[in-house]
């Protein structure tokens, strides 16, 4: 393990943060994020992720909308919202947008401890950071996932990129800034995470919450 590695996993989450945005400043974060999480993980995150998303993703998306939208009131109320606000846009982009946001309603989980909303014209300076969680957030510029063109990434309420151009990208990041700065998990997401580490990333020694299932 290089030294560097060897420092993001012993020194504070906000030393880690402000020594690497020091270092490299955004744009190498984002690089030495995908080189960090190689080295732990043997595994190219941002490749992985997004193959695998997009093998898997349409059948687990089907799944959660066709047989998961009857077990629940809850789930059937968040399904409908969803499908108002996505309107006619159509991709792969869009399939995992709303599968990550049917999977934090199916295990039960929030949404806002997983985004923050923004303006659209939200300048990086302008958003309030003490209202962010000290997890790894994705901000969200724009009313929705759907309407955004711009996200940004916050850690410990540090912004570590103030300007991700696609939703899968800021997704990507996430993660690996949980792996990379050797942040656990949050409890109110825990169940999303690890399903999702399970299908997108393909690690093992995590389970999924049990009764529901994507193979390959």
């Amino acid at each position: 393990m290089s030294d560097e590695v060897h420092f993001l996993h012993t020194a504070s989450t906000r030393e880690k943060v402000s020594i690497a945005l020091e270092r490299s400043g955004h744009f190498g974060l984002t690089l030495g994020m995908i080189v960090h999480f190689k080295e732990l993980t043997g595994i190219d995150i941002k490749e992985t992720l997004t193959h695998n998303l997009d093998l898997k993703g349409k059948r687990l998306l089907n799944y959660l909308t066709t047989v998961c939208v009857h077990k629940s009131k809850r789930f059937h109320q968040t399904y409908a919202r969803l499908q108002r606000m996505r309107g006619q846009q159509s991709g792969c982009s869009e399939e995992v947008k709303e599968m990550l946001l049917l999977l934090l309603s199916y295990f039960d989980e929030k949404e806002e401890s997983m985004f923050f909303h923004v303006d659209d014209t939200c300048l990086a300076e302008e958003v309030e950071l003490g209202q962010v969680p000290l997890t790894p957030t994705i901000i969200v510029c724009g009313q929705s996932c759907y309407s955004s063109t711009r996200y940004m990434l916050s850690l410990d309420r540090n912004l570590v990129n103030t300007n991700i151009s696609s939703f899968i990208s800021a997704l990507w990041l996430m993660f690996g800034s949980y792996y990379c700065f050797n942040i656990h998990y949050p409890s109110e997401l825990a169940s999303t995470l690890e399903f999702l580490q399970r299908i997108s990333l393909i690690m093992s020694g995590v389970k999924a919450k049990q009764g529901l299932c994507v193979d390959s």
